[in-house]
């Protein structure tokens, strides 16, 4: 038996998952997941969409393709481009990439928004001091003063100066009923999810099939090597991106392991 093979998912610490596990990154989302439930950050239904996307992270292999490289070169520019960016927190990102959020938003200029789906006013403020432990500034979605329209539940309830105005809007990890209605206010969407035919990629001007791990690192290293770009370069990235080969490309990696 090997030492890979006696490494246990239920750690206390993410330290103690060796970097060089094959199944790294897949342990270290399991265990920022369970910790954010044990936290109150995440809901139990979170696990489950977890345990789905990392289905699909391992047959795109664990690693960043091309086309997602691509996606997130494109997300970067259009952050940049936008009047008023925001970036959705719902409880799984807030437990997988919290500090990583915070740095996007610095980085682009974005508002933080927590919105969930589970909507209490306790896991609100947890996720909101959860972040401000992590390097956020400034959190929105406690006032929940407007509503996106043509929404019933919890999700609906925004900021009238967060989401509800934003121009652009980064909406992670599988939600593809706000993500279409969303596209019905016309707010310009990234959406990160590792499913490229789930609802969200599919209404998203930007779709980043990526582990969100290492997809918002990404972006925000992007965003870092545009930073002096000019509006006229930004918007030439944004333009050549290709949605539908972007989505063609991963549903091919996935389906034959080659992109």
């Amino acid at each position: 038996m090997s030492d890979y093979d006696t490494v246990s998912a239920d750690v206390e610490h993410e330290e103690e998952i060796p970097e060089d596990h094959p199944r790294y990154q897949d342990l270290l989302t399991r265990h920022r997941i369970e910790t954010g439930v044990e936290k109150g950050i995440t809901h139990l239904q979170g696990m489950h969409a977890e345990g789905r996307g990392s289905a699909f992270d391992y047959l795109l292999g664990e690693e960043t393709i091309p086309s997602a490289d691509d996606a997130e070169r494109a997300a970067a520019a259009q952050l940049l481009l936008a009047d008023h960016p925001v970036l959705s927190i719902n409880g799984n990102v807030a437990a997988l990439v919290p500090g990583e959020m915070a740095d996007l938003a610095a980085v682009t200029g974005a508002d933080l928004e927590v919105n969930l789906f589970n909507r209490t006013e306790e896991r609100i403020t947890a996720i909101a001091d959860h972040l401000r432990e992590h390097g956020a500034e400034e959190v929105k979605g406690l006032e929940a003063d407007a509503r996106i329209p043509n929404l019933d539940h919890q999700r609906a309830k925004v900021d009238a100066d967060g989401i509800y105005d934003a121009d652009v809007v980064l909406v992670p990890l599988e939600d593809g009923d706000r993500a279409a209605a969303l596209e019905e206010m016309g707010k310009t969407e990234i959406v990160i999810d590792l499913n490229p035919l789930s609802r969200s990629p599919q209404v998203a001007d930007i779709p980043i099939v990526d582990n969100i791990i290492r997809a918002v690192p990404n972006v925000t290293a992007h965003a870092r090597d545009l930073a002096d770009a000019s509006e006229d370069d930004l918007r030439a990235i944004v333009d050549a991106f290709d949605r539908e080969r972007a989505l063609d490309r991963a549903e091919k990696r996935i389906r034959s392991g080659v992109e």
